[in-house]
């Protein structure tokens, strides 16, 4: 993960093309990011999917009781993903979290 660390208006984001950011189409440079399964080289899509591919890779459901959230954990760690329920909220933290949790499986691609 590389690129330059921005404050503005007391928060603080990484940006990955600086270029993009200074365009003026008013997008702000932000570009879509797909999270990918590296075995099968396949788009996450869907929930259904990634909660196949994670029950593959060892982690369980968690039902911790907040119904805005869908978590998994892994009996033989503390690490808890948490996502939000609605899958057009998932975006490029959410899929960091799953790569950086999971090494060598998932990579976070501009679409």
């Amino acid at each position: 993960m590389s690129g330059v660390w921005v404050f503005k208006n007391g928060v603080i984001r990484l940006v990955e093309n600086p270029q993009a950011e200074s365009s003026s189409d008013g997008r702000n440079g932000s570009r879509k990011k797909v999270l990918v399964h590296l075995p099968s080289g396949q788009v996450v899509s869907s929930y259904s999917s990634l909660e196949q591919i994670l029950t593959d890779l060892g982690w369980e459901r968690y039902y911790g009781g907040d119904p805005d959230l869908f978590q998994f954990h892994k009996s033989s760690s503390i690490d808890l993903i948490s996502l939000p329920r609605d899958f057009s909220r998932f975006n490029s933290v959410y899929m960091y979290d799953i790569v950086i949790k999971n090494p060598n499986i998932f990579h976070v691609r501009d679409m």
